[in-house]
C-alpha cells in the first residue's frame, strides 16, 4: 500500500492529467477520497478513478471512466494498479481538456501512462496485521519481557503496576507464537500472553 499521497502531472496534446494516489482501507474511504479530489478540482473535464482494497483472495475493486469513452480510462488505470501488485490504494486522474481530441487509443495510452507514473513515484510499505495482547508478569521478569517485546517488534501501549506488572502491546500476527514460547520458556511455563478483543 502507499505510505502517503503522491501526485504527478502529465501533459498530452495540451490536455493536463493530474493523477493522485493514496492509501485507503475501505470502499467508503476510497469514495470519500474521490469526492475530495472532485471538490479540489471541480473544473476538471473528468475525474477518472480506480481502487483496489485488500490483497490476495480478499479484494474489492472499482473504477469509472467518468464520461470518457467506455473502457478508455478506468480500465487502463485499474490494470496498472493490478500490475503494481499493491492493495489498499486509490488512484484519481483529473483531466483538463486541452482542445485536441486524443481518440480512444490516445486516451488509453494517456490514462495508462498517468497511472503508471504515479505508481512508480509513490513509496509503498507492507501491510502487517497486528493483534493486541497483554501479559501479566512478576516484577522480576519485567526487564527481560520488555526486551522480548522489543525483539518481537511489539509496540507497548500500556504498562500498569499492581501486585504484578501488566503489559499491553500490539504484535505482528506472525510473531505471536514465537513470543508466547519465549515468554513461557522465560517463566518456566507460568506466564502466558492473552489476546485482547
Amino acid at each position: 500500500m502507499p505510505k502517503c499521497r503522491e501526485r504527478i502531472e502529465l501533459r498530452v496534446s495540451n490536455s493536463r492529467f493530474i493523477t493522485t494516489v493514496a492509501p485507503v482501507f475501505s470502499v467508503k474511504e476510497a469514495q470519500a477520497f474521490i469526492r475530495e479530489i472532485r471538490d479540489e478540482m471541480p473544473d476538471a473535464s473528468h475525474h477518472v478513478y480506480a481502487f483496489k482494497i485488500g490483497y490476495g483472495a480478499s479484494v474489492s475493486e472499482g473504477m469509472s471512466d467518468d464520461g470518457e469513452p467506455s473502457g478508455t480510462s478506468g480500465p487502463p488505470t485499474l490494470a496498472h494498479l493490478r500490475g503494481a501488485d499493491i492493495g489498499d490504494t486509490v488512484i484519481v486522474t483529473a483531466r483538463y481538456f486541452g482542445g485536441t481530441k486524443l481518440g480512444t487509443g490516445g486516451l488509453v495510452s494517456a490514462y495508462g501512462a498517468a497511472a503508471k507514473t504515479v505508481l512508480e513515484a509513490v513509496e509503498t510499505e507492507e501491510k502487517v496485521t497486528r493483534l493486541r495482547y497483554e501479559v501479566v508478569i512478576p516484577y522480576t521478569l519485567r526487564e527481560l519481557v520488555l526486551r522480548l517485546l522489543k525483539e518481537h517488534e511489539c509496540l507497548l501501549e500500556e504498562e500498569t503496576f499492581e501486585a504484578e506488572v501488566c503489559l499491553r502491546y500490539v504484535i505482528p500476527e506472525e510473531l505471536v507464537r514465537d513470543l508466547a514460547k519465549a515468554v513461557g520458556d522465560l517463566s518456566a511455563g507460568k506466564v502466558k500472553p492473552v489476546v485482547l478483543e
